[in-house]
């Protein structure tokens, strides 16, 4: 499994699956054309775009187009990376019919020409070692952040100190601190933030 630094953002969960078979990365869904009106996930893009860098890999239909040309213009701060599918005709195996342009989407494109497609654009492989102590949706209960009482409250508290969107889940709350710090260190941030 390849791991990039940088955060990718694909159109749907079936692209997430795909890419998450072959590369160790955070990897944010826009659910099509919803990301139009989706400001947590476009906070939440943006606050990657500036810590980590993004990386866009949208079908290449015309609504591919439109939603990566959203998301670029909705980022005004940070690195943003573009990765293009090839085209590719065909359907899916899941599908009764291929797309309205006929063309493969990210989710139909082999493992191989999909790592090429990142290799064209420049983007390699991080060096970074992985968290050595990450945070588990456990370490989240047992801080009171998840399962109990209050602890929505808690957990959008620390959000909002961190500089992240309100609205995420608690399993997308796991993935953003394991980009940002490890177990020890949410510890010593939440008893020096404590209210």
């Amino acid at each position: 499994m390849i791991k990039i630094k940088e955060a990718i953002v694909v159109e749907g969960k079936y692209d997430k699956i795909k890419l998450s078979s072959i590369l160790d990365a955070v990897i944010i869904v826009t659910d099509g054309f919803r990301i139009y009106k989706d400001r947590e996930k476009l906070a939440l893009i943006r606050h990657y775009a500036e810590s980590t860098g993004i990386i866009i890999l949208t079908d290449s239909d015309r609504a591919g187009f439109k939603i990566r040309s959203f998301i670029k213009g909705s980022v005004k701060n940070g690195k943003i990376y573009n990765v293009y599918a090839p085209d590719i005709y065909g359907k899916e195996s899941r599908k009764e019919k291929p797309s309205a342009e006929g063309k493969l989407g990210v989710e139909g494109i082999s493992p191989e020409l999909l790592l090429e497609a990142f290799k064209k654009a420049g983007i390699k492989a991080s060096d970074a070692v992985p968290n050595p102590d990450p945070v588990t949706k456990t370490d989240l209960f047992e801080l009171g952040l998840s399962g109990g009482p209050g602890s929505s409250e808690l957990r959008r508290n620390l959000q909002r100190k961190l500089g992240l969107p309100e609205l995420l889940s608690a399993n997308s709350l796991v993935e953003v601190l394991n980009t940002m710090m490890t177990k020890k260190e949410l510890v010593r941030f939440l008893s020096e933030n404590e209210n």
